[in-house]
C-alpha cells in the first residue's frame, strides 16, 4: 500500500480508503459479523482510511464500524458525514443553526464509539447555509471533537466557501475512468490550495469491476434503478467501455486494479474511497494501493473511455 499526504493535515493516508456506504444495506445485505471482518480485513491490507455517514443505512454504517474498531481505532482515520440525515425518507433537517450539527456530531461520536473524528465533511451540494456549517465545524475543532473538516462536493463554490479560513483540509468528489469532469475545475482546485481528495465512485457504482452484463438485473436499493429506461440504456453503454478496457488486464492485474490505478494517477487525488462489503473485496481493492500506472497506459485508458 502508498501513503499520500492529505491536504494540509500531514496525515499519511492509504491511496485506497474504504467507502463504508457499503456497510449500510443498501447496497444489498450485510450482517453485523461480515460488516465488522471487511473492516478488519481491509486494515490488514495496509487501509487506514475509512469513510462514512450518519445518512448511510442510516446510522447503521457507522454504527458497524464504530465496533470494528474497537481496539484499533488509533490505526484509523475516520472520516464521517452530516447534513443528509432522513433525507432519503423525505424528512430533511433544516441545518440553519450550528446546534444542528452539534448534536448530529454528538449522535456519530457515539455511534462510533469514538472521542473524535479525524474529517467532518458537509454532506449537501449548495447547501443555503454553507456558512452555517463553517462556523459549526470551526467550533467542533477548537473542542476537539473533529480534527479536520470539508465538504462532499464537486462544485468549486462550495470547495471556495468551505475553505474561507484556509481550512478546508478535504473534498470528496466522485472521479473514475467513466466520469471525469472534475478534471476540469474541481481537481486543479483542490491541488492550487493543497486540499486533500477523497474519490467516491472510483469503480462507477460497480461497474468497472467487470462482474456485470447486459442481463445483469439489480436488486439493492441504490442501483434498482438501472433495470430500466435511460438509466438501463446508460448502464449498458458503460459496460461497452468496460469491454474495451479488458485487454489492459493480465494475470496480475485486474480490471478494478486498472481502473482504481487510473484514478490514483492524478495528482491531484490523494486516496480513493471504493465501497467495500467483504473481506474479499476489501483485499482485492487494497490491492490496487500498489497499481502505479505509467503516463502511457493512463493516455491510452482515456483513448479507449
Amino acid at each position: 500500500m502508498r501513503y499520500r499526504t492529505f491536504g494540509k493535515t500531514g496525515w499519511q493516508v492509504s491511496a485506497i480508503g474504504m467507502g463504508c456506504w457499503a456497510l449500510s444495506g443498501q447496497w444489498g445485505p450485510v450482517e453485523e459479523p461480515q460488516a465488522i471482518a471487511t473492516v478488519h480485513a481491509a486494515l490488514d491490507a495496509g487501509v487506514n482510511l475509512f469513510d462514512t455517514a450518519d445518512a448511510y443505512g442510516p446510522r447503521r454504517s457507522e454504527e458497524f464500524l464504530g465496533k470494528a474498531l474497537l481496539g484499533v481505532r488509533h490505526r484509523a482515520f475516520v472520516a464521517t458525514k452530516v447534513g443528509n440525515l432522513a433525507r432519503g425518507a423525505g424528512h430533511p433537517l433544516a441545518y440553519t443553526h450550528p446546534e444542528h450539527i452539534y448534536v448530529c456530531c454528538d449522535a456519530s461520536l457515539h455511534r462510533l464509539r469514538t472521542d473524535y473524528i479525524d474529517f467532518y465533511q458537509c454532506h449537501i451540494r449548495h447547501h443555503e447555509y454553507r456558512g452555517i456549517f463553517v462556523e459549526a465545524f470551526e467550533r467542533l475543532r477548537e473542542e476537539g471533537k473533529i480534527r479536520a473538516y470539508g465538504v462532499s462536493s464537486f462544485f468549486p463554490d462550495d470547495i471556495v466557501a468551505f475553505d474561507v479560513h484556509g481550512r478546508c483540509a478535504g473534498v470528496q468528489l466522485p472521479y473514475s475512468v467513466l466520469e471525469r469532469a472534475v478534471e476540469q475545475d474541481a481537481l486543479p482546485l483542490c491541488a492550487e490550495r493543497r486540499i486533500g481528495t477523497l474519490v467516491r465512485g472510483p469503480l462507477a457504482q460497480g461497474v468497472l469491476s467487470g462482474k456485470f452484463t447486459a442481463t445483469t438485473v439489480f436488486e439493492d436499493s441504490v442501483r434498482k434503478g438501472w433495470n430500466a429506461g435511460d438509466a438501463r440504456a446508460r448502464f449498458e453503454q458503460r459496460l461497452q467501455i468496460v469491454e474495451r478496457l479488458r485487454p489492459l488486464t493480465g494475470p496480475q492485474r485486474s480490471l478494478v486494479d486498472v481502473a482504481l490505478g487510473f484514478v490514483l494517477a492524478h495528482p491531484a487525488v490523494t486516496c480513493a474511497i471504493p465501497g467495500m462489503k467483504t473481506p474479499e473485496q476489501a483485499r482485492a481493492n487494497a490491492a490496487a494501493g500498489d497499481v502505479a500506472l505509467p503516463p502511457a497506459e493512463v493516455d491510452a485508458i482515456r483513448a479507449l473511455a
